[in-house]
């Protein structure tokens, strides 16, 4: 069985700037990678993100961008026992605009092993990206930082 998952969200904002809010590092780091996120997501760059809760930042490989439709990343997931030392992830972000002129956001995650120490990793990194798309939402809609404070 492959373990994977996918999670959702509306923004209530056009997918052009939905999208931006994404790819850019500094909009990123205003609401996800509170630390800092260095480098633009485009294909082919490798970006760095640091969070308050990770001691050291680390990089993300920028497979593919389509602008306004898709970001694809590779990661190495945090080392955890029953991983495979170096185990490499896929996230796959979709934006799709709505009629209502909001965007529905939706990222994919595979790559783990089907064993308990996947599961688990899987379900840690499905709750990230779901905060992340709160964190989004609540960024673009309404202009607060829900991660300020969150970890420190």
């Amino acid at each position: 069985m492959e373990m994977k998952f996918e999670v959702s969200g509306k923004i209530g904002k056009p997918v052009d700037q939905v999208f931006e809010a994404v790819v850019d590092p500094d909009r990123l780091s205003s609401y996800f990678t509170t630390t800092g996120a260095k480098g633009r997501m485009v294909t082919g760059a490798t970006v760095e993100w640091s969070f308050p809760e990770h001691p050291e930042p680390f990089p993300v490989e920028v497979v593919e961008v389509v602008d306004n439709e898709r970001v694809v990343l590779e990661w190495e997931a945090a080392p955890t026992p029953g991983l495979p030392e170096h185990l490499r992830t896929r996230v796959t972000m979709l934006f799709e605009p709505l009629a209502d002129a909001r965007t529905l956001v939706r990222i994919q995650e595979t790559g783990w092993p089907s064993n308990q120490a996947g599961l688990q990793s899987s379900y840690d990194n499905n709750g990230g990206w779901m905060h992340m798309l709160c964190c989004l939402k609540a960024r673009l809609e309404y202009d607060i930082a829900l991660r300020e404070g969150m970890w420190t």
